[in-house]
C-alpha cells in the first residue's frame, strides 16, 4: 500500500496541543511522524565527551501519530484527504479527493 503521508510533505496538525499549525514532515517511523518545528518537547540529556554532546536541556521534535495529521492543500489553504490512482502504466499516485488533482 502506498503511505498518504511521506518524507516532505506539507501537513497540517489536526489534533492535540499544536493543532492548526502547519509543517513539514521531516521522518516517517511507522505510524508517526516528526513534523519541524511540531510538538516540540524538552529533553533532558547528560554530557557524553566521547561523542562531544553537551549536557543540558534539548528542546526537539517529537514523533506525532500520523492519524492526527492531514495532507495539506495550498490550492484550498486546507489539510484534505489522499487517495490513490493507478495510472496506465502501473504507477500509483496520490491525489486529493476533493479535486483529484495529483499530489
Amino acid at each position: 500500500m502506498a503511505k498518504r503521508i511521506r518524507k516532505g510533505d506539507q501537513v497540517i496538525v489536526i489534533a492535540g496541543r499544536d493543532k492548526g499549525k502547519t509543517g513539514e514532515v521531516v521522518r516517517v517511523l511507522g505510524d508517526k511522524v516528526v513534523v519541524s518545528n511540531i510538538n516540540i518537547v524538552k529533553r533532558h540529556t547528560k554530557p557524553n565527551p566521547q561523542a562531544g554532546q553537551p549536557g543540558g536541556v534539548i528542546e526537539r521534535e517529537a514523533p506525532i501519530h500520523a492519524s492526527n495529521v492531514m495532507l495539506f492543500n495550498p490550492a484550498t489553504g486546507k489539510g484534505e484527504r489522499v487517495g490513490t490512482k493507478v495510472l496506465e502504466d502501473g504507477r500509483r499516485l496520490r491525489v486529493f479527493r476533493s479535486s483529484g488533482e495529483a499530489v
